[in-house]
């Protein structure tokens, strides 16, 4: 048996900023590491790319082949760097989308560009967007109100009761077999940590996706945020984060939670850099125990660039060890 073959295959379903950070510890592990990523983002650069050149947003994309790349620190900051408003055309653009960008227009199809990307950027593991088809995300809110986009949704200032996603023409989005196929080999399944509603629920909502988390026999572990995100999760506890994934996917699903349980000064956290978030999550271990999972309750925080983070070394170390005993 190869040293590829004799790895535990854990598989990180998500998008946004938190996932990059669990990834890039966990190319250190001893694991075979599959990203799958989010693809429903309509906002700021990977928005504009979408509508103006007909392509699947790059943003989530780009971060996490940076987190996967073993590539110089000078070489991933250009490809991170971001055009500063003064450039017009180019403003706000980072160089790694339209990289992208270009490549999906070159090879014709998104996959196929990830994965030569991935080979030029000498990453770690396998990088899947969620589905090659262009999402919209809609949501139905507890008014009763209905409305599609993920940055709307995000900024409605509504409670929202559940979301969907469609493709573009209306059709239901399929995921291409090569994710379906890690999902149903894995040995763990990741979520999160990332936005419920608009990084998480998205790729678990593409219908052949989301059967095939629920027709795995891989350990599904949840990573719960750090603080409540405004629009989406207010006054949250853990439990409630766990009822709403359980409830779209019609399933009891989620086996471990994993939960920070270090209190977050707050006074320290830029509210003018962060503006999305809210609160800490509120824990209710026992509500989370009554759906069925283990609930690993510890110290997940770092505190940085005054922000509240998950350290991701210690996330990475955790769900090693948890994949180690299956």
């Amino acid at each position: 048996m190869n040293d590829t073959q004799s790895k535990r295959k854990v598989v990180v379903i998500g998008g946004g900023t938190g996932l990059p950070v669990i990834l890039n510890n966990l190319k250190n592990q001893n694991v075979d590491i599959t990203a799958i990523v989010n693809i429903s983002d309509d906002g700021g650069s990977s928005g504009r790319l979408r509508n103006e050149i007909n392509i699947v947003p790059p943003g989530d994309i780009r971060n996490v082949l940076v987190s996967l790349s073993n590539l110089s620190k000078d070489k991933l900051d250009l490809f991170q760097y971001r055009f500063n408003n003064g450039d017009h055309f180019l403003s706000e653009h980072s160089l790694g989308n339209l990289i992208i960008a270009a490549m999906t227009e070159m090879k014709g199809d998104v996959n196929i560009a990830v994965e030569a990307l991935s080979q030029m950027m000498d990453i770690t593991g396998k990088i899947y967007p969620a589905t090659n088809e262009k999402l919209q995300l809609c949501a139905e809110f507890e008014d009763g109100t209905t409305m599609t986009g993920e940055y709307e949704i995000t900024y409605a200032d509504k409670k929202i009761n559940r979301v969907w996603v469609e493709s573009n023409d209306g059709q239901t989005p399929h995921a291409n077999q090569k994710v379906i196929d890690a999902i149903l080999s894995a040995d763990q399944i990741v979520l999160g940590p990332g936005s419920l509603f608009t990084s998480i629920l998205p790729n678990l909502m593409i219908k052949n996706l989301g059967e095939a988390v629920l027709a795995s026999k891989a350990q599904v572990v949840y990573i719960c945020n750090i603080m409540t995100q405004k629009g989406e999760t207010d006054h949250f506890s853990d439990a409630q984060h766990v009822e709403v994934l359980n409830r779209h996917m019609k399933s009891n699903f989620i086996d471990v939670v994993i939960v920070n349980k270090q209190p977050v000064d707050t006074s320290i956290i830029n509210r003018e850099v962060f503006n999305e978030i809210e609160n800490p999550v509120k824990h209710d271990e026992k509500a989370v125990q009554a759906m069925g999972c283990e609930c690993i309750y510890d110290d997940f925080l770092m505190l940085s660039h005054q922000g509240a983070f998950h350290d991701g070394k210690k996330v990475a170390d955790t769900l090693c060890k948890l994949v180690s005993k299956r």
